[in-house]
């Protein structure tokens, strides 16, 4: 990034350190070479259903407080969106504050879900005796993770907002001093890994008030049991009514607990939270084409999809990038669409029903995203 003059009479130099393969960190400083304000860029492949596209993710965002209210944050943001956009066509943003990212193309499209189950309902549909350990499960290690991470992109494989979990993924967090650190639950099978819970961490001296769970990932129905069932088990010996996991009430692990009893709680935030922005319209609906395919696949051939795509690539149909990427991550149905005052010609409204039929359809899950892939 380049020096110039500002309005205001000094230099202003952005700058860009490339910390690892996936992340960026860009900064702005004075002439002097005062730091100024900061943000980070980083990289990961991120899921539209069955297709992931290279995204980038906004976090990080910090301005020095002697700068702070004089347009700084937001001229970096704009460069840095600028230099973005050269490298992928959609960009996220983690925890955005409220208020802040509209003016910048984002918008509100994810949902924050959990669900609570409780102790009582998991003892009555399985009849475990909570008194005893469940076999198979044991603490688990960094030897683990192989599994864990197999276990999770084949649980969420075509989920919307899922990120690809690599090889060398970990995210656990470690415990520390005075700072509480991931515990990790393991169903062992044999020789084999059938499921896995990660727990948040409570700090030193945190009163025993609740059992939450990040995520939870199971080869089958029968392995998901065996989880709940010990973590009611962990909720009994606390003295626990009941206990959250963070899990999308469409998984595998959904399912299970809505056939033992539970309550799904779901958040729609009007600004602020999981956000995203179109950067290049064309370049990503072209790489989605098959992902628009396989959801009207029902529907066998179309004469019209071709010009029908052509108009959306295009902008001639859905003109506002925010309801686009809304529609494409499966935050909102063509119907909610409408609702919202972008109506779709009739005679398209077939095809453009089964593009963007909302998450939680057999055709394409809810939205999620995970704690611990939050940047």
């Amino acid at each position: 990034m380049s020096e110039r003059e500002t309005a205001d009479g000094y230099a202003e130099v952005a700058d860009q350190e490339v910390r690892s393969l996936r992340t960026r960190l860009c900064r702005l400083r004075t002439g002097d070479g005062e730091p100024v304000a900061e943000l980070e860029a980083v990289s990961f492949r991120l899921r539209f259903g069955a297709v992931a596209v290279a995204a980038e993710g906004i976090g990080g965002v910090e301005t020095q407080p002697g700068f702070r209210r004089q347009g700084h944050m937001s001229r970096l943001l704009r460069r840095a969106l600028d230099g973005m956009a050269q490298r992928v066509d959609v960009a996220f943003v983690s925890e955005a504050i409220e208020g802040l990212y509209e003016k910048f193309g984002f918008v509100g499209a994810l949902a924050e879900g959990s669900l609570v189950v409780p102790v009582r309902a998991v003892e009555s549909a399985t009849g475990a005796d909570l008194k005893t350990d469940v076999p198979g499960i044991g603490d688990g290690s960094a030897a683990d993770l192989p599994a864990m991470i197999r276990l999770y992109n084949t649980a969420h494989a075509r989920r919307p907002w899922t990120l690809e979990r690599q090889r060398d993924w970990n995210r656990l967090v470690p415990p520390a001093t005075w700072k509480p650190g991931s515990r990790t639950l393991v169903l062992r099978a044999g020789d084999t890994t059938a499921g896995y819970a990660v727990l948040e961490g409570r700090a030193f001296g945190d009163p025993v008030g609740s059992v939450t769970v990040d995520e939870l990932a199971a080869e089958d129905a029968t392995a998901a049991r065996l989880l709940l069932v010990a973590l009611a088990r962990l909720c009994w010996q606390r003295r626990l009514a009941e206990f959250t996991v963070r899990e999308p009430a469409d998984s595998l692990v959904g399912r299970v607990a809505r056939g033992m009893g539970c309550v799904y709680r779901q958040r729609f935030p009007s600004s602020g939270g999981m956000m995203a922005a179109v950067l290049n319209r064309p370049a990503l609906v072209t790489r989605l084409e098959p992902e628009l395919r396989r959801r009207a696949v029902g529907r066998g051939p179309d004469p019209f999809h071709d010009t029908v795509f052509g108009a959306l690539r295009r902008g001639n149909l859905v003109p506002d990038n925010r309801v686009l990427v809304r529609l494409l991550l499966g935050h909102w149905s063509a119907e909610d669409a409408d609702t919202h005052g972008m109506p779709v010609p009739a005679r398209h409204r077939d095809l453009f029903t089964a593009w963007f039929p909302g998450g939680g359809t057999p055709v394409l899950p809810t939205p999620y995203a995970h704690r611990l892939d939050r940047y």
